[in-house]
C-alpha cells in the first residue's frame, strides 16, 4: 500500500496543502482531509474508515504545517499571542471532547455531512464580508474560553486546525484579516496536537483500519505529506502579507466551497 505513485500523490497534497495553509490560516486540513479520502478510497479503503483516517492525518500534519508558517507570520510581528493564550485552555477542552469522544462513534458518513455544512457556512461567511460593527471586540474570558471549546471542538470533529471558524470569528470582532490568519496559524498548533493525541486514543484498536495506522492516524499519509508541507508553508505565509485582503477573503470562500461539495457528495452518496 506504500508504492511510489502513493508516495507521489501524497507529497503532491502536502506541497499543496502547505501553502494554502500558510496562506490562509487553515492548517491545510480543509484541504488535505478530502483528497486523502480520495487516496484511501482508491486503495480499497471503506468510506467509515477512509473519511475517519483522512480527517485525524491530516489534523496531526497540521502540528508541522502551522510551526512552519507560523513562523514567519511571527517575524512579521502580526500574530495576537493575546488572543491566543485565551482561547488556547477552551481549544485544549473543546478538541479532547471530539477526538477522543464523538469522533470515534461517528460514522464516516456523518462526519463528512458535518465537515461539508461547517466547510460551506465558512464560506459563506467569508464571501459575503460583512462588516462588523466598528465598537464591537473580543468577548471577556469567559466569551473568549467558550469560543475557543467551540473552535477546538468543531476542528476535532473534521480534522481541521480551526481557522474556518477561528478566521470568520476575529473577522467578526474587528481583528484585521492579516492578524487573523497569523493568529489561525499560532492556534493551529495546540488544536492540532491535542486532537491528534485524540484521535490515536480514540481509534485504539478499531478494525477495518489499514496497515501502519497508529489509531485514526495513517503514518504513510502523515510522513510523506507532512514532510513536503513544511517546505510549502512559510512561501503561503510570505504570499499572505502581499496579497490583498479580499482576495484572500475570495480564495478562502471558493476552496472552501469546492471542498464542502465534494464531502457533501461523499456523506449523501454512501460511497
Amino acid at each position: 500500500m506504500f508504492d511510489l505513485q502513493l508516495i507521489a500523490e501524497l507529497a503532491t497534497l502536502g506541497l499543496c496543502s502547505g501553502f494554502m495553509a500558510g496562506l490562509l490560516g487553515i492548517g491545510g486540513g480543509m484541504l488535505i482531509a478530502p483528497f486523502m479520502t480520495i487516496i484511501l478510497a482508491h486503495r480499497g479503503v471503506g468510506t467509515d474508515a477512509g473519511v475517519k483516517l483522512a480527517i485525524a492525518t491530516s489534523m496531526a500534519m497540521i502540528v508541522f504545517t502551522s510551526l512552519s508558517s507560523l513562523r514567519v507570520h511571527h517575524q512579521r510581528g502580526t500574530v495576537r499571542w493575546d488572543i491566543v493564550k485565551s482561547l488556547a485552555p477552551g481549544i485544549a477542552l473543546g478538541g479532547a471532547l471530539a477526538s477522543a469522544g464523538l469522533f470515534a462513534v461517528l460514522k464516516g458518513h456523518t462526519l463528512s455531512l458535518v465537515f461539508a455544512t461547517f466547510v460551506g457556512f465558512s464560506a459563506t461567511q467569508m464571501l459575503l464580508n460583512k462588516q462588523p460593527r466598528a465598537s464591537r471586540q473580543l468577548p471577556g474570558a469567559m466569551g473568549k474560553g467558550a469560543a475557543g471549546a467551540a473552535i477546538g471542538f468543531m476542528s476535532g470533529l473534521v480534522g481541521a486546525g480551526g481557522g474556518f471558524v477561528s478566521v470568520p470569528y476575529m473577522l467578526a470582532h474587528n481583528v484585521t484579516m492579516i492578524n487573523a490568519v497569523s493568529t489561525s496559524a499560532a492556534l493551529g498548533f495546540p488544536i492540532a496536537l491535542i486532537n491528534s493525541v485524540g484521535y490515536i486514543a480514540g481509534g485504539w484498536g478499531a478494525t477495518n483500519l489499514p496497515p501502519w495506522s497508529l489509531g485514526y492516524i495513517w503514518l504513510p499519509g502523515l510522513l510523506v505529506a507532512a514532510s513536503c508541507s513544511i517546505w510549502t508553508a512559510p512561501l503561503g505565509a510570505k504570499m499572505a502579507h502581499r496579497l490583498p485582503v479580499i482576495a484572500l477573503r475570495r480564495i478562502f470562500a471558493f476552496l472552501l466551497y469546492s471542498l464542502c461539495a465534494y464531502m457533501l457528495h461523499k456523506g449523501l452518496s454512501g460511497e
